[in-house]
């Protein structure tokens, strides 16, 4: 785990500039809140901001205060890499490697920007200038917060921030069941809500806007496409793109069904894989010490958290998903027992 280098960054803010505020591909409540939530404290800190995500984020996201303004880079190509190069301060929000971006990592990288990195996930890149990079944080719209605190602009954060933000740690942690057995969360979460947070509004409008073809694809996941390895306590799902197709698929349909797959009694390691856009995207979840980082990262190219990971695969569907049950006699006594 890095030291934060709030002060540092901190000073680098100080004086008005032009900042682009990037997420990654895919992006989910903590991206998204994360980065809304950070430019507008920028904004208020009289900071020229523009907030770019790779491409489009989930419908049941769209609330957001701020949402309506982010450039989609895959849409507008253009408006995104003028925002890049012309910037003054780049910060990547929520991933840690630039890669994770597609191709606006690579004007990150051209840019002559500072590259400031805000993040919770393990073996950040030395790509960034500098970084807040804590690992053991529930998330990134946690350290947001943090940083703001930090700064002694606590004054500075209104009830729209404070939706941002609530959403980020509550999506990332499960609705506060996993990453998040710390006192200081609980504080935060405390704060927010004086801050004017309604927690069952916001509950609402995140988890019960299923469209019918998302509630009948979970259904499908679950009744047809649900394999359980008891042997290796490992369960898993795949959905082909034929799959998608049929239900209507739409960004963000799929969010959380890996985990009712982990959900089962006694298992420890659950998958999903999903073809879409010509690749396979592999979802990880795990209980317990069993590293979903490590089994992504050493098998898959992937990575991310302990219990929760990802990877995306150029093999076919059938292929990746007979590469994941090779490796499983190798891990069966370390799924056996996890804590």
């Amino acid at each position: 785990m890095e030291n934060p280098d709030f002060k540092a960054i901190s000073e680098l803010l100080s004086h008005p500039g032009t900042i682009v505020v990037i997420t990654h591909t895919n992006p989910d409540g903590d991206a998204l809140g994360s980065s809304l939530a950070l430019a507008k404290y920028l904004q208020k800190k009289n900071h020229q901001v523009t907030v770019i995500v790779p491409d489009p984020f989930p419908e049941f996201l769209s609330w957001m205060p701020g949402s309506s303004e982010v450039v989609v880079s895959r849409q507008e190509k253009d408006r995104a890499k003028t925002a890049i190069l012309n910037a003054d301060i780049v910060i990547a929000a929520d991933f840690n490697n630039l890669s994770r971006v597609n191709d606006a990592g690579h004007l990150v990288k051209q840019s002559s920007a500072i590259k400031v990195l805000i993040d919770h996930h393990l073996y950040p890149t030395d790509e960034f200038d500098l970084k807040i990079s804590t690992p053991g944080t529930s998330s990134t719209s946690e350290l947001v917060y943090d940083f703001i605190q930090s700064g002694g602009d606590a004054t500075l954060l209104d009830k729209e921030m404070a939706e941002c933000l609530y959403a980020g740690i509550i999506t990332d942690t499960g609705s506060l069941s996993y990453s998040c057995n710390y006192e200081k969360t609980y504080i935060i979460i405390a704060h927010l809500i004086r801050l004017g947070v309604d927690g069952e509004h916001i509950h609402r409008l995140i988890y019960d806007t299923y469209s019918e073809n998302r509630l009948r694809l979970l259904g499908y996941s679950i009744s047809d496409q649900l394999v359980v390895l008891p042997e290796y306590h490992t369960a898993y799902i795949v959905l082909s793109a034929e799959d998608l197709a049929r239900f209507d698929y739409q960004i963000g349909d799929t969010e959380d069904v890996v985990n009712y797959a982990l959900s089962i009694k006694d298992i420890n390691l659950a998958a999903l894989f999903m073809e879409r856009d010509g690749i396979v995207k592999i979802s990880f979840r795990s209980k317990g010490h069993f590293s979903v980082d490590k089994f992504a990262r050493n098998h898959f190219e992937g990575g991310g958290h302990s219990n929760a990971s990802g990877a995306n695969c150029c093999t076919p569907l059938t292929d990746t998903v007979e590469q994941f049950r090779k490796l499983l006699p190798d891990y069966q006594s370390q799924l056996k027992s996890v804590y």
